[in-house]
This record gives structure tokens, C-alpha cells and sequence, in this order.
């Protein structure tokens, strides 16, 4: 069975991993990536996301999207975990590719309707792109086949507040928009990506065989391991945007419950996703107002992170 995905994505250094994994996995039809700021600025998100095609030997469509929040102010990229450039600071090669002539939100409303029932949205970033593709188009909810993002947290805590995940802490009002859309949507968040880590040894395995690209992943590695290391004490990184194709692919190395999501948008949990399992009952009701969705919340971590190995070695 083979995926046509479009890949939402801020690179970023898993995401790059994540971006090997949809070039070169065999079941993945990518059909071509948006880019948002997040991990960087947009259009150091679009030249990576150009690079790391054109490493991979493959011309893949690049519409460039969401350059800032929908109602906050943005944050300033985070250079400390991914470099100034996304990718460790290593040297990088010339771009030859340009980014498509539409807009992010544009480029998935059109391929969506070109293909209804057949496109799965993966988002790794802040979900802006997908909530402006709401607003051009909302008749996509019932188009889409499915919208997998890697974001949020339930049980584990967040990592950039106590308890908001990045993705969505980034672009709260854009995130309260996308998970409580009513289409199809599996939520992959730190309670599993928190379990997987990425070793030196599968690295190496991927280096050897990348060519180019893998080169780029492993220079790129040792910066965000170092970040690990200090951040949370392990020896590795958490590949967290590749978590998000390995749920998509290999589903039966996770546990899902559904229920209903809500994102705080503002104070003290701004950003924090908050899940209401389905049919338990609150003290009221609004928590269960939402739409049914997925939430991720056990993994088989070492299979994962195997599973990531395996397929770019």
C-alpha cells in the first residue's frame, strides 16, 4: 500500500531525518513538501527543504508558507537545538531548485482536490499552513484521508513550558483550529517521540547509506545530540518528526486512544493540548465538545528507532 503524503515541515534537524525517510521509503508517495518557520525562519526552511531533495537525487515540489503565528508574536528560532542554518551549522551545498510559484495553504487545497480521499497531510511544525488551507478551502476536512502531526502532549508534560510541546506552544490558535477541525487526524506527541531515540551506531547506519544526504544528517546529528545530552541526559537525540511516518507505516508499534483535543491558546498552558477521553464524563461537558481524534500515548520505542534506521541504511 502506498502513501501519497504531503509533508508539512520546518527543517530543521529530525525533520531532515523525517524528509530522508519520505524520499526514500518505498510505501511513501511524496508529493511534495510546505514549508513554515518554527525550528527556523521560513525561507531557511524552504532552502533546506529544496537541499535535502536535491541531496536525495529527486525534484520534489516546495511551497513555501506561514512566516509567523496567527495571532501572537513569534518567538525567535530556537538556533541553540537546531543551528543557526537547521542543520547544525555544518557547511551546505548550493540550492539549484526554487520553491513553487503558490502558497503552502494553496499548494495543499490543490492537491487534496486533485486526489480526494487519497492525501495524507503530515505536519512536523506549527500547523499555520494547514489552518489557512482551512480557510481557503474547508471542504478539504472531507477530502483529506488523514492528518498525522507530530505535536502536543498528554500525559508527558511539554518541552518548552511545563506543559506545552513546541509545535504547538508556536501557533496555539492556528493548532485550536487544525485538531478540532473534524477530519480524519492521529496526534503524535512527546508522550511517544519521548520514547524513541536515535543512537550513535543507527547514525552511522544512515550515513553509510545516504550518500550525500546522509552526510548531511550526520554532521548535523552531533548538534543535536550534544542538546540531548544536556537537555534531557540521553545519549542520543528523540527523532521526534520521524515518529510521525513511523506511526503511518508501522501503526501496529503504537498505542492510540481517542477522545476529544483542545489547545489552550492563552496564559499560563498556552499551547498545552488537553484530552478528554472519549465517553468518561466530566464535571461538564466542554471538554468533550470537540471532534473525535487519535492521540498516540505508548510506543515501542527501540522498534522505532530501529525501524528509522532500517530504512534510510
Amino acid at each position: 500500500m502506498t502513501h501519497p503524503i504531503i509533508f508539512d515541515t520546518d527543517p530543521g534537524i529530525d525533520d531532515a531525518q523525517a524528509i530522508a525517510i519520505a524520499l526514500r521509503h518505498p510505501e511513501i508517495e511524496l508529493l511534495g513538501m510546505t514549508t513554515t518557520y518554527g525550528n527556523v525562519d521560513v525561507e531557511t526552511a524552504t532552502h533546506n527543504a529544496l537541499l535535502l531533495a536535491e541531496l536525495a537525487g529527486q525534484r520534489i515540489p516546495v511551497a513555501q508558507g506561514a512566516a509567523q503565528p496567527m495571532v501572537k508574536e513569534r518567538h525567535p528560532p530556537p538556533a541553540h537545538i537546531h543551528g543557526a542554518n537547521g542543520l547544525g551549522d555544518i557547511a551546505l551545498p548550493p540550492v539549484q531548485g526554487r520553491a513553487e510559484g503558490v502558497s503552502a495553504a494553496q499548494f495543499i487545497v490543490d492537491t487534496v482536490n486533485a486526489r480526494p480521499g487519497e492525501v495524507t497531510l503530515v505536519a512536523v511544525g506549527p500547523v499555520g499552513n494547514l489552518a489557512a488551507a482551512l480557510q481557503l478551502d474547508p471542504g478539504i476536512i472531507d477530502r483529506v484521508k488523514r492528518v498525522v502531526i507530530m505535536g502536543g502532549s498528554i500525559r508527558e508534560g511539554g518541552n518548552v513550558s511545563p506543559v506545552a510541546e513546541a509545535n504547538m506552544f508556536n501557533d496555539p490558535d492556528a493548532a485550536a483550529r487544525v485538531l478540532t477541525a473534524g477530519w480524519p487526524l492521529t496526534l503524535v506527541g512527546l508522550d511517544v517521540t519521548h520514547r524513541c531515540v536515535l543512537t550513535d551506531a543507527h547514525m552511522a547506519r544512515i550515513e553509510a547509506g545516504q550518500g550525500a544526504l546522509g552526510q548531511v544528517l550526520a554532521g548535523s546529528f552531533g548538534f543535536y545530540r550534544d542538546f540531548y545530552r544536556e537537555a534531557l541526559g540521553i545519549d542520543g537525540c528523540c527523532p521526534h518528526d520521524s515518529c510521525a511516518l513511523a506511526w503511518l507505516l508501522r501503526p501496529e508499534l503504537f498505542t492510540t486512544a481517542r477522545g476529544h483535543l483542545t489547545v489552550a491558546t492563552e496564559g499560563d498552558a498556552e499551547g498545552q493540548t488537553i484530552f478528554a477521553p472519549e465517553g468518561r464524563g466530566f464535571i461538564e461537558a466542554r471538554w468533550s465538545r470537540t471532534p473525535l481524534v487519535d492521540v498516540c500515548l505508548g510506543v515501542d520505542g527501540a522498534a522505532v528507532s530501529d525501524w528509522i534506521a532500517d530504512t534510510l541504511a
